[in-house]
């Protein structure tokens, strides 16, 4: 949604659908792509925000330069902190989201953490469309 509660995007569901056919991983492809050129492009490097699957997956649909570009991962997950995600030649850090430098790339669903996810991303003070992005 835009800022307010305007939907950017109504989506039908229907059996027929097309994107029923088209597989997860190449309409993320698409997207990740489509926010490389659009923002990642302009930021010499940048944070994922969320070491899980979606920031994972994320990592792994950027281009080999976007991919260099990526400074950490930020989480809260006691068990990812202090780790490094490793794919390919690529060795990333994850760290707590409070020591996490903007810009930032928001791999975490809004609305299925109760609140906590926002409450962190608003205790920074950043502003959307210039210090983050939300992906999922």
């Amino acid at each position: 949604r835009a800022r307010g509660d305007t939907p950017l995007v109504t989506y039908r569901y229907h059996s027929e659908a097309a994107t029923h056919a088209i597989p997860r991983q190449t309409i993320l492809r698409h997207r990740v792509e489509a926010i490389e050129a659009a923002v990642l492009c302009h930021w010499p490097v940048f944070t994922i925000w969320g070491a899980g699957r979606d920031g994972r997956a994320f990592f792994k649909s950027l281009s080999p330069a976007g991919r260099s570009r990526v400074a950490a991962f930020c989480d809260v997950d006691p068990k990812k902190l202090g780790t490094d995600y490793i794919y390919q030649a690529h060795r990333v850090p994850v760290i707590h989201f409070k020591a996490a430098r903007p810009p930032f790339i928001t791999c975490v669903a809004l609305d299925r953490t109760g609140g906590a996810f926002e409450a962190n991303l608003a205790s920074l003070g950043l502003r959307e469309g210039v210090d983050y992005y939300h992906f999922c």
